[in-house]
């Protein structure tokens, strides 16, 4: 063959290298394109776990084998080129319909997990939202077996009885945590809105501490469910601390009884001496009695200013307060004694 017929013919068969390589190429981009494009099959929607310890290639195998991740090479491909091939975090994953592979990605990259939540209400005891924490779904309970002391100590409180020491809020968490983490996060927002309300407290107050007045506003919390009533019934307490009276709050006395206590309180229980009874005894009781919400802690800090000593339920969660035993006596009588037919 002519030395021009051989350039030729090299020529010829570098073109055909050169246009199969293209098409390659494209081939290759056009797949690429498709993960940015192109939603995973099947969706309806549905939640993936990535483990601890799993890979890309785990995880891509695992949504291909469930039919969700046509091309799990591609998908493999695309985290390399992204520079994100062991950012993978641990979690679990929503996936909804229309979620591309390449949105995919970048969840679990992100580490985008599944947040659920949990409420934590105002006037509860600290049994209770251990309970609803027990009781709700992907928790780990690590502490059901412990006292309270010892959840105490977990806690690192101060106090040997961990009542009244959480926030009631809603909580944000993912599946696998700890009941220990949201008792700490609970505790922790609860520490920072009682020191900002006590560093910004009223006045000479007849409460030794922090936790003193925390023990005041949980009683408020139970006392009354109307935010306009708490401060006044703040300065109730307040003014009979401050004269040396009793606070004789059927709550306190309530939670003194425990699991004793079947809806109403007898004349025997008001005589009971227990910690809890205000009735019996002088000043406030050890401890808080219940979950104390904002409102209640300002009061607790900030009572009303007024000579009230007295209140009565009213019957429509609202109270008449009253300056002297007198006029409390005849709110009794209006609110609470049954007249004889």
């Amino acid at each position: 063959m002519k030395p021009r017929h051989l350039l030729i013919a090299s020529v010829s068969i570098l073109a055909i290298f050169v246009t199969g390589a293209a098409a390659s190429y494209r081939t290759l981009f056009s797949e690429i394109a498709l993960l940015s494009a192109e939603s995973l099959s099947g969706l309806t929607p549905v939640k993936i776990e990535v483990m601890a310890g799993s890979s890309l290639t785990r995880v891509a195998a695992e949504l291909s084998e469930a039919g969700y991740l046509p091309s799990p090479a591609m998908f493999k491909l695309w985290a390399r080129l992204q520079g994100a091939e062991n950012s993978i975090q641990t979690g679990e994953y929503e996936l909804h319909a229309g979620i591309t592979p390449a949105q995919l990605l970048d969840k679990i990259v992100r580490g985008e997990s599944v947040q659920y939540r949990i409420t934590l209400v105002e006037g509860w005891t600290f049994q209770q939202a251990l309970d609803a924490l027990w009781e709700t779904e992907n928790i780990r309970s690590s502490l059901i077996n412990s006292s309270p002391a010892e959840i105490a100590q977990h806690m690192n409180l101060d106090y040997e009885n961990p009542e009244g020491m959480l926030y009631p809020d809603t909580y944000f968490y993912t599946k696998g945590t700890l009941d220990i983490e949201l008792l700490l996060r609970a505790n922790e927002r609860l520490n920072t809105l009682l020191s900002g309300a006590w560093e910004s407290r009223l006045g000479a107050l007849p409460y030794a501490n922090s936790y003193e007045a925390l023990t005041m506003a949980s009683i408020i919390e139970k006392e009354s469910a109307r935010n306009s009533e708490r401060g006044l019934i703040a300065a109730v307490f307040v003014g009979r601390l401050d004269l040396g009276m009793r606070l004789q709050s059927d709550p306190t006395t309530i939670y003194g009884m425990g699991d004793r206590y079947a809806g109403n309180i007898r004349r025997a229980d008001l005589l009971e001496e227990t910690p809890y009874n205000t009735y019996r005894i002088d000043g406030m009781p050890p401890t808080p009695i219940a979950l104390s919400g904002e409102a209640s802690i300002v009061a607790a800090l900030n009572p009303t200013a007024s000579d009230y000593l007295y209140f009565v339920a009213r019957g429509d969660g609202s109270h008449q307060f009253s300056r002297n035993l007198e006029e409390h006596n005849a709110a009794v009588r209006e609110y609470q004694l049954v007249p004889n037919d």
